[in-house]
């Protein structure tokens, strides 16, 4: 799954494929904002992502499923 983080005061989002399911970033995004502490997502390699929560600007979740590219299912 593709997840978008958009952070205050900075230009560039940060975007990350993630192994997570929507139901556990979501969890860690609530946690992370009612608690005042970071938010930590793991990518598919194995990566950590470190935003503190009050610099959060927006968390976007892509589709579950990643898009397939070529010809050999037509």
């Amino acid at each position: 799954m593709e997840i978008t983080i958009g952070v205050r005061n900075v230009s560039r989002e940060i975007t990350l494929e993630s192994t997570q399911s929507p139901d556990e970033v979501l969890a860690a995004v609530d946690k992370a904002l009612a608690d005042s502490t970071t938010l930590v997502l793991q990518d598919e390699k194995g990566r950590h992502v470190v935003v503190p929560a009050e610099a959060l600007g927006f968390v976007e979740l892509g589709p579950a499923e990643q898009r397939r590219v070529g010809f050999g299912l037509v």
